[in-house]
């Protein structure tokens, strides 16, 4: 069991398959020309297996793959495979735009739940945030997955200046899909230009969704990072991360590979250990994950503190979040 010096157990482990990505979402990846990784300094297929099964081991029962886009590995449906032939919960962060080729793979490996990173519902501010044309592409499989059964959450980043006119189109698409859609307050990374100017609160967009739906607080499960709500007799729901308003840390369960095999404790954490480093040695990692695991600060990294007002994007130390992964 994975427990650190406050009593939280960690029992979710989110594997990012790549840096790598097919859209070039600007506060996500700042510029088009990136430097990838190279393919040497990268889990391989095997590595990621065996990295899995070892936390595994140690009381994880659930694993989500993120990337970067982690549908742009070539061996993503090999990893899946592996990842399914253990007693864990699997599932995926996605862009969306891949899913009609992996559809299958999706459900014979068990998974049942898909996350799809979408911002807007506007082809022409899709586009522009993502400098890419694939909208409608996107679109059609979340139908594709709707019709196959998945469980759909959308995930929206809360950008200001866009999603003050779009929230209450989101909530609209609910009443007929059984999508489940989750707003997420914009959160400071390496290169993404952050300031708390740019925070939409829950608060908020709670209130723009409110002065069109009567709606009601739905019941959050435990480990929930988002705040549930629903229209009453619409066929989805809609939900607010609240990271920078009104962190959720007191609860979390999960903990972070990259893509390069290091393990971060926190999504805000600047600490990491290097575990591929160590099995690439021949040195056995499950020390190094206890180690990370003790050294988890009580809340968001130990970088800022809960008034996310005050805090200075200059002075924290973290990688872009391509490079952490979903």
């Amino acid at each position: 069991m994975l427990q650190d010096t406050f009593g939280r157990v960690h029992d979710y482990l989110r594997i990012s398959l790549t840096d790598n990505c097919n859209f070039r979402c600007t506060y996500c990846m700042p510029v088009e020309e990136m430097q990838w990784m190279p393919s040497s300094k990268l889990m391989s297929k095997e590595e990621i297996l065996k990295m899995a099964e070892v936390f595994v081991g140690l009381g994880v029962n659930k694993i989500r793959l993120t990337g970067g886009e982690p549908l742009v590995r070539k061996e993503f449906p090999e990893i899946l495979q592996g990842i399914a032939k253990l007693p864990v919960e699997a599932t995926i962060t996605t862009n969306g735009v891949l899913i009609h080729k992996h559809l299958e793979g999706l459900k014979a490996a068990g998974v049942r739940s898909v996350n799809v990173s979408l911002d807007t519902l506007n082809r022409e501010k899709f586009q522009k945030l993502t400098r890419r044309d694939q909208f409608d592409q996107v679109w059609e499989n979340i139908l594709l997955l709707l019709e196959e059964g998945f469980r759909v959450k959308i995930n929206a980043v809360a950008l200001h200046g866009m999603i003050e006119e779009e929230i209450c189109d989101f909530v609209r698409a609910t009443e007929k899909l059984p999508i489940h859609v989750r707003f997420i307050e914009f959160m400071p990374f390496a290169g993404n230009h952050w300031s708390s100017k740019q925070v939409v609160t829950a608060k908020q967009m709670l209130d723009l969704v409110t002065a069109e739906y009567s709606v009601e607080k739905l019941v959050d499960e435990k480990h929930d990072t988002a705040k549930k709500y629903q229209v009453p007799g619409f066929a989805g729901t809609f939900a607010f991360i609240t990271t920078m308003s009104e962190h959720f840390c007191g609860d979390c369960n999960r903990l972070r590979l990259t893509a390069d095999g290091r393990i971060k404790n926190c999504l805000f954490g600047k600490e990491e250990l290097d575990l591929l480093g160590a099995m690439r040695a021949g040195q056995d990692v499950i020390p190094l994950i206890k180690t990370s695991v003790t050294r988890k600060h009580s809340a968001l990294g130990g970088q800022f503190t809960a008034d996310y007002l005050q805090a200075d994007p200059d002075k924290i130390d973290n990688r872009s979040m391509i490079t952490i992964g979903g």
